[in-house]
């Protein structure tokens, strides 16, 4: 289950936060994420590389992409993107409905010229308030090649706990097997870090 499409009415979009808005991405975002997601500091670590730039207008319009895609934008440009999809907790066969849409996975990049200034982390703070306080989920995930410094403490800024250090478990590829790292949070915690 997409996180967008179940929260057009549970979110009042967009959100805003002291610095940022954020919002549902369009298709029309994709002339602005194609500018940074060709850049090679950050092609290197996305899942999908950019190269057409036809091919890649009809990728972003998808609705399967933007079903879990939000932008960030700083007085009104575009500075990078959020994902959130809505996934089920594991559980045994006997509850497996209680854990139906209990978990989102959560990942960000951010366009070169606005790294370091605090942006990806007020971000992604955002989006973890949307998914405990407004969606109620009980966990929140994230995964990153352990090379991508960068990603990993973004993670750990916002208070997520390294669950896994996978040995070469991840294929980029230019670079072959690398390890991955997963984070974790769970609603408690966050309720816990923001009282």
């Amino acid at each position: 289950m997409p996180c967008v499409p179940s929260t057009r009415d549970d979110v009042s979009w967009p959100v805003r936060t002291a610095r940022l808005t954020i919002r549902l991405a369009t298709p029309a975002d994709a002339d602005a994420t194609w500018a940074y997601r060709t850049d090679p500091s950050v092609a290197m670590w996305t899942t999908r590389l950019a190269v057409d730039r036809e091919q890649y207008a009809e990728w972003y319009a998808s609705p399967e992409w933007l079903s879990s895609r939000l932008v960030i934008e700083r007085d009104g440009v575009l500075v990078g993107e959020l994902a959130c999809e809505i996934k089920d907790g594991w559980a045994q066969v006997e509850v497996t409905e209680q854990a139906v849409g209990t978990e989102a996975e959560v990942g960000w990049i951010l366009a070169p010229e606005h790294q370091g200034h605090g942006y990806g982390t007020e971000a992604v703070e955002a989006l973890l308030a949307i998914c405990f306080e407004q969606l109620g989920l009980r966990r929140v995930v994230a995964g990153c090649f352990a090379d991508n410094e960068a990603s990993w403490r973004l993670a750990e800024r916002v208070g997520m706990r390294r669950e896994s250090h996978k040995v070469r478990d991840s294929l980029h590829r230019e670079q072959g097997w690398l390890d991955g790292f997963e984070y974790g949070l769970l609603a408690d915690e966050w309720a816990a870090r923001t009282d």
